[in-house]
Parts: C-alpha cells; structure tokens; sequence
C-alpha cells in the first residue's frame, strides 16, 4: 500500500473513531486496526459512492461501506439539494424498504433525517415492492423518495436508490447536483438527526389499493384470461417483497390458479434457499420450476428482492420448461402490446416505445413493423423515465424494456415494474392458448415474421480498488485499440457514449450521439452482428453484451438456426479472450 493511500485510510479511519459514532463501530474499526489492515483498507479507502442512482454496497463498518452513518449523510445531502429546489413549500417525501438486512433500519433512519429536516414524510408499515415507491411518489404529490434496496444483490449488499417528484430515479441536472450536495457532507455532525417526528406517517394497504387498481386498467385481453382462467402459474418472490401483490394481482385480473413457492415465500434477507436472489440466473428458479412439473403449471414467475424485475419459464414443444431471457421477454411483451393495441383499435399514431443500446434490435424491429416510434436510451430504467417524462402531454408510452429482466407497461410508474409485467406475460399466454399457441411457440412465431435475434452476455466482476483499475483499463484498452473485424465481419461502425460520437469506418465520417454520457463502446460489424462493453454503474463490473441475427422461415428450422447463433456467439466471446 502506498504512502498516500495508507494516509487517507487512517485518516478516514481516525476521524471515525473519534466522532460521533457508536462504541460498535468504534469498536469495529480497532478489530480492523490491529488484525485486519486489508479490511480496514477496503473499507475507508473512500466514500461509498453516491451515484446517479444512489448508494450500493456491501454492509460494514466505514466510509466505503452501506450502514446506518453513511446512508445518514447521503440522506442529509439529499434533503439539502431538496431543500434548494423547493424554498418555501411543503416537501413531501416517501420511503419504502425490501426485505434486505437492515433494510428496515436504515429506511427508518432516513424517515428521521427527513422529518428533522421538516419534510413530510410517508414510510411505508413494512417491505414494498420498488415500483409501488415510484407510483406512491406521483400518488401522493412528493417531491422526492427514497427505496432502501440492493436490487437482486447477493446478501451481503445494500443500497439507497433517490427518486425525484415525477417518481423515476434522478437523472441530470439533479444527480450530479445530489452528489455535490452529499460529498459535502463530511461527518455526522452536520446530520439532523432528531426533532420533526410528528412529521412521520405511515401508509400501507391503501396505497396497495390504490396502486392495484391502477394498474388493472392496463389490461388487454379479459375475455381470453377468462377462457383460460384455470391456467397453472408457479410464483417465487425469491424471499422479497413481491410477495405482497404479485399473486394478488394475478388474481385480480382473472388468474384462480396461482401457486407460490412455500419455502421463498418467507421474506428473509438471508436469501437461503438460493445462491443468489436473481431472476436472471437459473438455479434462482430451480425451486419453482420442480413446483411447476409437480402441479402441471405452463408458466413459472420470479421477481427480485424489490420485485422490480421478472424472470419467467415456459414450457418447449417437448413440454420441458425453459428459461427465457430478459430481450426474449421484452421482446414477447412489445409484440403483444402492440398487437392488442392494434386489435382494439387504440392505436391513433402518437404512441411509442422505448428500449436501451444493449437491448434487442427485435424490439426495434416490431416497432417499425406497426409504425410506432421507438427510442433507444442509455441503459438505465431513469432514462426510459426521462422519455416519459419528455412526451407527457404529446404521446403515449405503451411500454418499454430492458435485457436486464426489466419491464415498464403505461405510464402510472416511472420505473421498471415486475407487478405489472407478471399480468402481462400471464395475460400474453392466455391469449395465446386461444389461438392454440403457448408462449414459447408464439416467440418462435415471432422470429419467423422478424428473423431470429439472439443475445449472449459476460459479466466479469472486478471487486475492490484493483478491480476498479482493472475496468478501466479494459475499456482504455478497447478505445485504443478497436477490434478490426468480430468472427470475420468486418467492423462498420464504432459508437462511443462516453465520447458522444459515432465513427462510420466505410465513409470515415463522424457523427454526434444525442445521448448523455456514459462509458460504453459498441463496434456493429457488415453482417449486423453488435457487440457492446459497459462497465455497470451500480455493481463492481463489467459487461460485454452481443448480438446476432439470422434470417428463419420456418418454425422448424429454429433449433437449428439457434445452433449456428449460439456458435457465432462462442466464437466472438473466444475471439475477445472473455472466456
């Protein structure tokens, strides 16, 4: 460890022990001291980052950790940014929490620093899902929110995601206006901490009504989930808050046969029956799939901790279930939106949807295909809300997605909703079984009529400051030194976000990105093949994203078409040294 380094930590280190800060913590840190100086690195190296989504980190003791004093502080540069934009008015917030460890606390925590502050505050009775924050924001007339959530996160994380009046996370000018005001916040002296508790109120089941009832207007097709009401579906909140209102609401909308895993039904922050509380990841719905082949269900359902994302299985055409991935079910849901949309006439020429860089192409595709606009967004659920945001009052959002098993239907929240998307996805196979079809068949059908798109990705996790250094290198490597061609196709364009331009390599002309910032690179080749590198914003990563295509003309080629893309993409991962 160099001088400068080791400096910085005892620095941090000692203005902790001696500040106002527990006999724990205190107690935490001389552990650290005298027998665990690598630890005690990692943990006051620096601040945990408030980024533009937040706080996101592992538990401990430090300034480089997610506990009681740091989400403090970041509450108190919230609260002070809030305070600037808003003089002179009531300021109206509210606070929602998962089942994380600690989640509870520390969303107590910041209910007290904002009532102290003078605002009113809404806590939520107990856990509730991340979109119903956003909905209860713009319900309630607030001016800001918080959620005190790790996303689908291994255990040991947690997180503090800030949202703005309009219900989405913040985006430009405020979040780098937030990060000023919280950086200014050098220790818990300058914390408000007590007085204003008359200003907490506690809200529950009638903001569950009022959110439900919402989203039931969305709905397309009652008469085909009413034909097929007695459909089997397997539901596992993965031991997070869905819980509360994803089987309910199927059951509003028409669905008697509803089954919730027992064992993952419990909330736990332990997370113990899964490796890891991610929908993305097959062994997370291993639980509810076994449920499923025992019960005969035709549709397997799981949300996240903080159930803003879904995870779905279906059955193949040897009755076996398979997992679909995050494009191939923002995908089925764009395909179906629009054409129910179109069915029941409620197209008028001013809606669209939205999607990000690193999602499917397909998405785009179908959109042409009904003349709806679409956008193409930064990756980030906040920039699809920043479009919403942007066409109020001129066009209506029918939906939007993003591979990450992210989906948004209408406008009532500003951010990705797994509440609505389970209806959704149920109501498509409904819809489908009336026309003999299961939802697996109807995405085969949909790569007949569009082509065959597939997507691969790698993450790569680089933790602590040497994997921070290590990320950047790689994308400093890619910039300087750019793949000419990926598995023989040559290389046509390269769009860098974070340098805001675009390079046709054919014409050797240079075209400005209208897009914020961000560090991505994305290199399309001759024969459409995408390949995207993003180091994530929120987790200690980074992100390699591909996708190919090719031409299928009929259903029973697919496997054999799949075969070809799923070796194209081997090739280019090999081709990288990714694997």
């Amino acid at each position: 460890m160099d001088k400068a380094l080791g400096a910085l930590v005892n620095e941090n280190a000692n203005r902790w022990l001696n500040g106002n800060y527990d006999e724990e913590t205190k107690a935490g840190i001389r552990r650290m001291m005298a027998h665990a100086p690598e630890e005690l690195v990692e943990c006051f190296y620096r601040n945990l980052e408030f980024g533009t989504g937040g706080l996101r980190g592992i538990m401990g003791v430090g300034t480089n950790r997610m506990n009681t004093y740091t989400v403090a502080m970041a509450t108190q540069g919230l609260a002070n940014y809030i305070l600037t934009r808003f003089p002179g008015q009531e300021i109206r917030v509210a606070i929602a929490h998962d089942s994380r460890n600690r989640s509870d606390e520390f969303a107590r925590t910041t209910a007290r620093i904002f009532a102290a502050n003078g605002f009113r505050v809404f806590l939520f009775d107990s856990l509730r899902p991340t979109p119903e924050l956003s909905f209860t924001i713009r319900e309630l007339g607030c001016k800001s929110g918080v959620v005190i959530t790790a996303s689908h996160n291994p255990k040991e994380y947690n997180g503090y995601k800030a949202y703005w009046d309009d219900g989405a996370q913040v985006t430009a000018p405020h979040d780098g206006n937030i990060i000023a005001e919280v950086d200014r916040i050098g220790s818990m002296d300058q914390v408000k901490m007590t007085g204003g508790e008359e200003n907490i109120i506690t809200i529950g089941a009638e903001m569950d009504e009022a959110y439900l009832g919402k989203l039931q207007t969305l709905m397309l097709s009652p008469e085909a989930v009413k034909a097929n009401a007695g459909m089997r579906i397997v539901y596992t909140p993965l031991h997070g808050t869905g819980y509360k209102l994803v089987p309910e609401f199927l059951r509003r909308v028409g669905f008697t046969a509803v089954s919730v895993v027992p064992e993952q039904e419990i909330p736990d922050g332990n997370f113990p029956t899964v490796k890891s509380p991610n929908p993305e990841e097959q062994s997370a719905l291993q639980m509810a799939i076994r449920l499923a082949e025992r019960e005969g269900a035709e549709l397997v359902l799981a949300t996240d901790p903080d159930a803003d994302r879904v995870g779905i299985a279906v059955r193949d055409e040897k009755d076996d279930f398979i997992l679909m991935n995050g494009n191939q079910t923002a995908c089925l849901l764009t395909y179906y939106l629009l054409r129910r949309w179109k069915e029941l006439g409620k197209l008028t020429g001013k809606e669209y949807i939205v999607k990000t860089i690193v999602t499917s192409e397909l998405m785009a595709r179908i959109a042409r295909s009904c003349d709806i606009p679409y956008y193409n967004v930064l990756t980030g659920f906040k920039f699809i809300a920043e479009v919403i945001r942007e066409q109020e009052g001129k066009a209506t959002f029918i939906g939007g997605g993003e591979e990450s098993y992210g989906f948004l239907v209408g406008d009532f929240v500003r951010d990705k909703d797994s509440i609505i998307s389970c209806a959704m996805v149920a109501e498509a196979a409904a819809w489908a079984k009336t026309q003999g079809l299961t939802l697996y068949g109807l995405l085969k059908r949909i790569y007949v009529e569009y082509g065959l798109f597939k997507e691969g990705i790698v993450s790569l996790t680089k933790a602590g400051k040497s994997g921070q250094e290590e990320i950047a290198q790689m994308m400093a490597n890619l910039r300087a030194d750019p793949p000419k061609s990926i598995s023989g196709s040559p290389v046509i364009e390269i769009r860098d976000y974070q340098l805001q331009v675009c390079h046709d390599l054919q014409t050797g002309t240079s075209t400005p990105i209208k897009l914020p910032k961000s560090n991505v690179l994305q290199f399309l080749t001759e024969d459409c093949t995408i390949v995207s590198a993003r180091p994530s914003g929120t987790e200690p990563k980074i992100k390699f994203y591909f996708g190919v295509r090719e031409e299928l003309t009929h259903v029973e080629e697919f496997h054999k078409a799949e075969a070809v893309l799923d070796t194209k993409i081997d090739a280019i991962k090999r081709e990288l040294n990714l694997v």
